[in-house]
């Protein structure tokens, strides 16, 4: 299938956006100027990518511990993100959220929260709201492996179902829920047969191929603004760096436990650089191209930081602002 040539052009920048500004985060992190744990998404970014080009800023997308790249995907600020990383006034939850509270509703990215398929239901509620308004809005629940071991997945299914909501659930599978194989928490690997017994359809997908992943959510999302919804996509990635910072570092200890030889096969698989290869032997794009694009979004990340060192740190004795509403 051809691609038209501005939107392949979207794709390798917004992954280039998402792997950049995530490893940019690495040195802070390991000097202590960032200190909100931070779950990086380098590895997955063709799965933000794909799936997001197929939405707007008047669908509804709910992420979860892993959500820089949702975040980013949807068009929300990076200065803002990275600031609120460092806790910073600036930062899109004014620093009161850290990494994984992430919001930018006028984006479309309503939030994200570290609970484990702590947003599924959330997004559920947004579905069957836009049903009862009529209203052309799609949610996407964006969650890991380890959310299938939650009941409320499965509520939500049947929910979904039932109602024929306009919804989409993004399952991420990098194979570990934390530090545990998910060979060791299930006996089907194939999450994505779980929607079956509630007649949602249901698909697995190459999550390292950017066009096989925007694809899938076309259709998806096109299903559901016809009113056909619900759809389950199980997107196979994996991520490059720890469970929660640059290695899982404790104190110098390495505390990833995945065995070396399967990082180095799964960095093979690269989706940034599998998408290189293809746009480089298909000659849509040459390298200089490609270079360009790198050097603008490596500028646009160092002032990301620039902008978030800048911004002022919340003070104390409004600890509590934000919390609840507040008289106008």
């Amino acid at each position: 299938m051809k691609f038209p040539k501005e939107l392949l052009e979207r794709f390798y920048r917004m992954m280039v956006r998402i792997r950049l500004c995530e490893e940019s985060l690495v040195e802070p992190i390991l000097k202590g100027e960032i200190r909100t744990p931070c779950h990086l998404y380098s590895g997955q970014e063709a799965i933000a990518a794909g799936v997001c080009a197929n939405l707007g800023p008047t669908d509804y997308v709910f992420g979860a511990h892993r959500s820089h790249g949702h975040y980013l995907a949807m068009g929300c600020s990076m200065p803002e993100m990275v600031a609120e990383i460092y806790g910073a006034e600036g930062g899109c939850s004014r620093g009161r959220g850290g990494s994984m509270h992430l919001s930018e509703p006028d984006e479309g990215m309503i939030g994200s929260v570290p609970i484990v398929a702590g947003t599924i239901s959330l997004a559920m509620g947004a579905a069957l709201a836009s049903s009862i308004r009529g209203e052309d809005r799609v949610a996407v629940s964006f969650f890991g492996d380890g959310a299938a071991g939650e009941g409320v997945l499965y509520e939500c299914l049947n929910f979904a179902a039932l109602k024929k909501l306009p919804m989409v659930f993004v399952c991420e599978n990098n194979f570990y829920s934390t530090h545990m194989p998910i060979r060791d928490c299930r006996v089907d690997m194939n999450i994505y047969k779980v929607g079956v017994p509630f007649c949602v359809e249901s698909s697995q997908v190459d999550g390292n191929d950017v066009l096989a992943v925007y694809e899938a959510g076309k259709k998806a999302v096109e299903r559901c603004r016809r009113g056909e919804g619900p759809v389950f996509i199980e997107c196979l990635t994996y991520r490059f760096r720890g469970h929660v910072g640059p290695d899982d570092n404790i104190q110098g200890t390495r505390t990833d436990i995945r065995p070396r030889e399967e990082v180095e096969s799964w960095l093979q698989k690269d989706p940034i650089k599998r998408f290189e290869g293809y746009l480089l032997s298909n000659k849509l794009f040459e390298e200089q191209t490609l270079s360009k694009i790198r050097a603008e979004v490596e500028a646009e990340v160092a002032e990301a930081h620039r902008f978030a060192r800048k911004s002022i740190l919340p003070n104390p004795a409004e600890l509590s602002r934000y919390v609840y509403k507040e008289n106008m």
